[in-house]
């Protein structure tokens, strides 16, 4: 199922920056449906897909090194509209017979830019601005036919545009909140240059997703895995519009959930949807499998392929559904490894699949955002506790327990998990904050209690705020919030004496510890 697939269509060509998720969120934002795809994309293969405009992204390299990434020469002598960002700027300019070169003056961070008329991209929008820069080399001399259209006191071709050609260049990050005026530079590319129709709206996304679900399902029946959150309740919720009562959820209970949870979804689904549900008790089962098991990739191989044979038996005695429904979002294809993105972990609805199944997959949210999910969940009425519950992997805890994956340590992680969420609703936070939660080490510590040596496992606090799960910073809590924290966990949590909170970012770190 490929969203979009009848609707105006933006490539946003991924140079291997760590922004070029974001530049197609961005897209989206202005209502343009956008689709990332790899820097070796022929131009054959983007006149197959007829986009109405292409965004070469930012990159790590330069273009004048010997394993620099370039494109297609021919995709600029398409006809279709290309804008570049940062090293994509530059590709453009060394690709058309413009320079290229490393001043000496690196750029980082805001810089004043100033803008030179006439200017699709500026119209409009004021004459001196800040934008954010990222660069070491710049365009010194821009290709023939392009006019400069803006200068930094560094880069002396800040933005270049050909307005016959439909090709623009920012040297700049326009994709960045850095760039206070970067969304309407993007929207003005998008309407003004590409003559996009913004369409793209959740309304949209439903109608095309579940037409999609019923020429992929056909008169078949089909299963979804539910786990209680946004990703698998919207993705159920489309799937039963498209299929009605041909579809059955199922609730796999592994014994990796927290305090209260499994008690806490089959409610929630039971109040909220008219969906025949399965409940699966198989804690005993994940455990067995996972006993001994320390590694966190074999972690999630493990319980990827357990979770696909109980879906399976359950299947097999309830009518054979033939289809599997899975909640997968963009950003878990995208760390699981992808042609131009390092496997940074093997998310076990992803890379954690066996290779042999007995199901066809159905993943209507695959191409969204988390942000987008939940927009579409609000759209189709869903509870609000559903929509803003805060993300939970789908290994549950035995990503969060770093080390084998015991009872006792999960009790102790549960503990301590339920009192982190419960001091940040309690200090309004919780709508605030991407992700709040424990991880416990599987290791042990001296403390001391009651004038007594204790040796007992470490807690470590992690909260942070995000827009995608792409990127993330730490959450900067309020003192008082980590203090009651940490000491009701040491007070009312035996086992567990010393707390810490985590301060890293994504990247360099990941939001979960596995």
């Amino acid at each position: 199922m490929e969203p979009g697939s009848d609707r105006d269509r933006v490539l946003v060509v991924d140079f291997g920056a760590q922004y070029a998720q974001l530049i197609a969120r961005r897209v989206r934002e202005a209502h343009v449906f956008s689709e990332i795809v790899s820097r070796d994309i022929t131009a054959d293969e983007v006149r197959d897909k007829a986009p109405i405009g292409i965004i070469l992204s930012g990159g790590p390299a330069s273009v004048y090194a010997e394993d620099a990434y370039l494109i297609d020469p021919g995709i600029l002598r398409l006809g279709i509209p290309v804008l570049g960002i940062c090293y994509g700027h530059q590709v453009i300019a060394h690709a058309l017979g413009g320079e290229v070169a490393r001043t000496g003056k690196a750029e980082f961070g805001k810089t004043d830019l100033s803008v030179q008329r006439p200017a699709l991209l500026f119209d409009d929008l004021p004459d001196h601005q800040m934008v954010w820069m990222s660069h070491r080399d710049a365009v010194t001399a821009a290709p023939p036919g392009f006019r400069v259209t803006a200068s930094t006191g560094d880069s002396p071709v800040a933005a270049m545009e050909d307005p016959d050609r439909g090709l623009c260049g920012v040297q700049f990050h326009p994709e960045v909140i850095h760039t206070p005026s970067g969304q309407a530079i993007l929207t003005r590319f998008l309407t003004r240059v590409c003559g996009a129709d913004p369409t793209w709206t959740n309304a949209s996304i439903i109608e095309e997703s579940v037409a999609a679900i019923r020429s992929r399902i056909g008169d078949a029946r089909a299963i979804c895995g539910l786990s209680g959150g946004v990703d698998s309740g919207v993705a159920a919720a489309l799937v039963h519009r498209a299929i009605g009562e041909r579809l059955t959820c199922v609730f796999i209970d592994h014994g990796l959930l927290r305090c209260g949870e499994a008690e806490q979804v089959e409610a929630t689904f039971r109040a909220n949807f008219h969906i025949d549900l399965i409940h699966v008790e198989a804690a005993d089962r994940f455990l067995g499998a996972l006993a001994g098991v320390s590694d966190p990739e074999q972690k999630r191989m493990i319980i990827g392929e357990t979770f696909i044979r109980v879906f399976e038996e359950v299947a097999a005695a309830h009518r054979d559904a033939r289809f599997l429904v899975q909640g997968t979002l963009y950003p878990d294809v995208i760390e699981s490894g992808t042609r131009d993105a390092a496997r940074i972990k093997s998310h076990h609805n992803v890379g954690g699949l066996p290779e042999e199944m007995a199901f066809d997959l159905v993943e209507p949210l695959r191409d969204l955002f988390k942000d987008e999910v939940r927009a579409v969940g609000e759209e189709l009425g869903l509870p609000e506790d559903l929509v803003w519950r805060q993300p939970f992997p789908g290994p549950g805890l035995a990503v969060r327990i770093i080390g084998e994956v015991t009872r006792e340590r999960l009790e102790l992680l549960r503990g301590a998990d339920a009192i982190i969420l419960e001091e940040i609703r309690r200090a309004g936070l919780y709508r605030e904050i991407w992700q709040a939660f424990g991880v416990l080490p599987a290791i042990r510590s001296v403390g001391v209690q009651g004038d007594e040596r204790t040796y007992a496992y470490p807690l470590v606090v992690r909260a942070v705020t995000s827009e995608d799960a792409m990127t993330a910073d730490w959450a900067r809590l309020p003192y008082e919030v980590l203090e009651r924290i940490s000491t009701r966990i040491i007070n009312e949590v035996a086992g567990i004496n010393r707390v810490a909170y985590d301060i890293s970012s994504k990247p360099p770190s990941t939001i979960e510890w596995e």
